[in-house]
């Protein structure tokens, strides 16, 4: 679904990602990790539309992509839910699952997609009529996701969605990823908790310095030594 090839993002003289390749199955759960400053954000927000890469090429579904804006990424089934969550802290949580069908014409669609939301993340369907800014940490972070997916999309790009939670919150987001996956979606996460990305996801990446150094399945990773001195703390 998801092929890079030499994929360089800059900003000014700094070089974030060096020329990368990574490829995502249709039905993967597939994770990419490494030490803050490695350059996960920027290829995410790169193959998302939102940074308009150096070099290298993004096909999606056999569409060369590289030079898309985000806007029409979403349009083709492919969404973010950004690091830090990015909600929309003066709507109500209804009013940010909104904005995540806002390219849709399907209206007919849409409030079916609501109650799958509120089905699947019942929290939210407690607090729709609530302000966003007024959630939880780990509220906003399942809000995130749930506005994602009002956009129906076929490749799903999480970044940090652990990031600042509480050990119990991050435990119900990741039993979230999982019921999403399950159902068939196409995931690639970004995540700095590596252990818990490598027990969650089928294949994964190691991003350091800008560059892969390691790709594999979840499971020979986690076994990895150098895997698990530098990223799992043994």
């Amino acid at each position: 679904m998801l092929e890079v090839k030499g994929l360089k993002v800059a900003y000014g003289g700094i070089h974030a990602v060096k020329g990368i390749d990574l490829a995502v199955g249709a039905g993967e759960l597939v994770a990419l990790i490494g030490a803050n400053g490695a350059g996960k954000t920027s290829a995410l927000k790169a193959l998302a539309g939102a940074l308009r890469p150096a070099a290298g090429s993004i096909h999606y579904n056999g569409e060369d992509i590289t030079a898309r804006p985000a806007h029409e990424l979403v349009g083709r089934g492919l969404a973010l839910v950004p690091e830090g969550r990015g909600v929309f802290g003066r709507l109500t949580v209804e009013e940010n699952l909104a904005m995540g069908a806002y390219s849709r014409r399907d209206r007919a669609h849409i409030r079916a997609d609501y109650d799958r939301v509120y089905q699947r993340l019942p929290r939210l369907a407690e607090r729709r009529r609530q302000l966003a800014g007024t959630l939880s940490g780990g509220e906003q972070q399942m809000l995130a996701i749930g506005r994602a997916l009002m956009s129906r999309p076929r490749l799903l790009l999480l970044d940090e969605p652990s990031m600042g939670l509480a050990p119990l919150m991050v435990q119900n987001v990741f039993e979230t990823i999982r019921a999403i996956a399950a159902e068939g979606a196409t995931l690639l996460l970004v995540e700095q908790n590596a252990r818990l990305a490598l027990q969650t996801c089928q294949r994964a990446y190691v991003m350091e310095s800008g560059s892969i150094a390691a790709a594999d399945t979840a499971q020979r990773l986690l076994a990895d030594p150098a895997v698990r001195q530098a990223y799992l703390g043994e």
